[in-house]
């Protein structure tokens, strides 16, 4: 047998390489980035929640997350790409809730009670939530783009006022797409003066205030 046979019958011997260690490691670093990502849009969030967006440096956001500002530049480029991550996720989070509510197979009224209710929760409770709400107010202070606010979530309450008007629950006469402007005029207002005077422990209480003013039924015999 000639050497060059024998070098393929012994490439033929040998066992295949394994590359699943390759793969696992490969998976392994993937999955510390999404971490890590999440971590330092956390930390983000905190950060602008606290101090409001001129305050705050990468490095501030660095520390939080304890990462390396060279991590927070691999994710974000800037800290006006925090932002708009901040502010992205915030809507996310409220698109959520009222996704939630319009799973929830209510009332037209009840609805609009749980979607303002619900989101107060989020607002007293969720520091991402917080922060976006914050970013929104300073949004002329972020050379960035930022989402538009408050549209989808009029365009939600002014379908659900729209079809309790269309059930009798709302007086003929009520214009539903004004009356959604309210609430959110009203609802994001006092979200702004409980944080500043209560740090949003009576936000609760604001927004039945707000619901007994405005829509009364909403209160009464929404279910």
């Amino acid at each position: 047998m000639d050497s060059m046979a024998l070098e393929r019958s012994a490439a033929r011997s040998r066992p295949a390489r394994d590359t699943a260690p390759r793969h696992r490691d490969t998976g392994l670093k993937q999955e510390r980035a999404v971490r890590t990502r999440a971590q330092v849009l956390d930390a983000a969030a905190e950060a602008f929640a606290t101090q409001g967006f001129p305050a705050v440096t990468v490095q501030d956001v660095a520390a939080l997350a304890g990462v390396t500002k060279g991590a927070v530049y691999f994710h974000y480029a800037n800290k006006e790409a925090l932002a708009q991550a901040c502010a992205e996720e915030f809507y996310h989070r409220i698109g959520v809730i009222g996704q939630e509510v319009e799973e929830a197979d209510l009332s037209p009224l009840r609805a609009v009670t749980e979607l303002l209710e619900r989101t107060a929760r989020a607002f007293r409770d969720e520091t991402m939530v917080q922060a976006g709400a914050r970013l929104q107010i300073e949004r002329s202070l972020i050379g960035a783009e930022m989402p538009m606010p408050y549209l989808g979530y009029t365009e939600s309450l002014t379908v659900w006022l729209r079809q309790a008007q269309e059930a009798g629950q709302l007086p003929a006469g009520t214009s539903p797409e004004a009356t959604a402007r309210v609430l959110v005029s009203a609802f994001f207002g006092a979200q702004h003066i409980s944080w500043v005077l209560n740090d949003r422990a009576d936000i609760a209480d604001r927004v039945r205030e707000i619901l007994t003013a405005v829509v009364p039924m909403a209160t009464q015999n929404a279910g």
